[in-house]
């Protein structure tokens, strides 16, 4: 079977975005991304209000997978992300908190084996996707923006050998990602980390018979439920919530048990922590240490 490449893109996720590729289960798929501004900065006398934008987190995709219907679990395996050479950092302006003590400012940074160089200083990159997730079931939902489905999670654990998990929506899914960042800081606080074109390899598969609610993903070393709320409260309790159910179905502990041990082994981390100053939706993630021989999901 050859390998599909997929290089259209969109700006929502929704349910009647039509799929430009259909996909077998456990298919391998590569999508090839523009950056968080759709490749429009290319020098540093752009400033990002400069830009349309409208044309900004575009995902590429989606793709349908055959087989998948609603009420399913989607099986993203992240094989490989490959980025460009050149990466964008910029200050958006009354993004972020301290966007006061900041001027509108435009940075390219050069990648060069494997090391950004920023100034006077150079540090590994560390791929990662911004943009992930499925068609919504209710309204369509803009890409730069996030939800059950996924969308702009902009979770910095996302990277090469990461497996997502997400809730199937809609028939085949309406898989879709993007915003790609060569690195990119818990919290993002400036709105943006080092946006960059690239392309992302990932295996599709599904599971039957096993209910999520919002995105789940894993490494070799943890666990991890996502969830956004209005408050870091509300996405807190949504995200333990999550795993909590994770833990009793899967170790056959009560409530209590699930919660002593979340509490002892648990870590609660901020995904998403540059708010305008109407506010957005707070994004996180709880994270528990594998157990090889008692997974969460099988």
């Amino acid at each position: 079977m050859s390998e599909k490449v997929i290089t259209d893109y969109v700006f929502s996720f929704s349910k009647d975005n039509k799929p430009v590729e259909k996909v077998e289960i456990g298919e391998t798929v590569e999508f090839i991304t523009l950056d968080c501004f759709s490749n429009q900065v290319t020098n540093e006398d752009q400033l990002i209000t400069s830009i349309d934008m409208s044309q900004v987190n575009p995902a590429t995709g989606p793709v349908y997978v055959k087989g998948a219907e609603v009420g399913d679990v989607l099986v993203v395996e992240i094989l490989d992300i490959q980025v460009a050479d050149t990466a964008t950092g910029t200050t958006i302006p009354d993004i972020g908190p301290l966007s006061d003590r900041s001027e509108s400012r435009t940075r390219r940074v050069e990648i060069k084996d494997g090391m950004a160089q920023f100034n006077n200083i150079e540090f590994p990159i560390d791929p990662m996707i911004g943009v992930i997730g499925v068609a919504p079931k209710g309204e369509d939902v803009p890409c730069g923006m996030w939800g059950d489905h996924g969308g702009n999670i902009d979770n910095k654990k996302i990277v090469k050998g990461t497996t997502v998990y997400f809730p199937v929506n809609v028939d085949g899914a309406l898989f879709q990602l993007g915003d790609l960042h060569a690195n990119m800081g818990d919290g993002e606080i400036s709105g943006a980390g080092l946006e960059i074109p690239g392309r992302v390899k990932v295996k599709l598969d599904i599971i039957k018979d096993f209910n999520i609610n919002r995105p789940v993903h894993k490494n070799d070393e943890k666990w991890y439920t996502i969830s956004n709320a209005k408050t870091y409260e509300a996405a807190l309790i949504l995200a333990t919530k999550d795993m909590q159910k994770l833990i009793m179905d899967a170790y056959g502990w009560d409530e209590t048990d699930a919660y002593i041990y979340m509490s002892a082994q648990g870590d609660i981390e901020i995904c998403q922590g540059a708010f305008p100053a109407d506010g957005w939706d707070m994004t996180v993630r709880f994270g528990i240490p594998i157990q090889k021989d008692m997974p969460l999901i099988k």
